[in-house]
């Protein structure tokens, strides 16, 4: 890929290293955009918009590099889990996804010299049923905190998984092979 700066609009530990398969270089500048969306967006495409306002508020400080803004979300019932506000709303969320599938939508924006490209990768993820003992046990490990629907996949969370069907990255919260044909589009190389 060409030398342009890039810029990943998130301070997501786990976006920033998935990002390393792509570029060896980039800087790290999170976004402070509004990240609510009123309800007549339709949930599968809120984390879109949410990526592109992320990508929007950083290029405009940084016209003159690529920069990817990111935003994920888990999905049950038309209900877009965000990240838990505490252990009640985490557990809540866990009882949720307990033995039933779900949608992990990641939705990615690029912008550069004021063009912008937008796009989304679903992956459906199966959880296994859950009882309170399991919940509780991961619940006091804190790895649910900062995580959309109150888990990491890539961590002790993936015991609770039955299957997933599509990319493992996007559920972490990059998409790693779709978004890196995607620059090479957006980039025309």
């Amino acid at each position: 890929m060409n030398k342009t700066e890039v810029i990943l609009a998130s301070a997501s530990p786990r976006r920033q290293e998935l990002l390393k398969y792509i570029f060896d270089e980039f800087k790290i500048i999170p976004s402070d955009a509004d990240e609510t969306v009123g309800d007549e967006i339709p949930v599968d495409f809120r984390p879109e918009l949410i990526a592109s306002r992320k990508a929007v508020s950083v290029a405009a400080d940084y016209p003159n590099s690529l920069v990817i803004g990111c935003d994920t979300a888990v999905i049950v019932d038309n209900i877009m889990l965000g990240k838990p506000a505490d252990k009640a709303d985490a557990v809540h969320m866990l009882k949720l996804l307990s033995g039933r599938k779900h949608k992990v939508i990641t939705g990615c924006c690029l912008c550069l010299e004021g063009k912008e490209k937008k796009f989304s990768v679903i992956t459906e993820v199966e959880f296994y049923p859950l009882c309170d003992s399991e919940i509780e046990k991961y619940i006091a490990t804190d790895d649910w905190r900062d995580k959309a629907g109150a888990y990491g996949i890539q961590g002790a969370a993936n015991l609770f998984v039955r299957g997933i069907s599509g990319d493992y990255n996007n559920v972490v919260g990059l998409p790693c092979a779709e978004l890196n044909r995607q620059i090479k589009e957006f980039l025309g190389e």
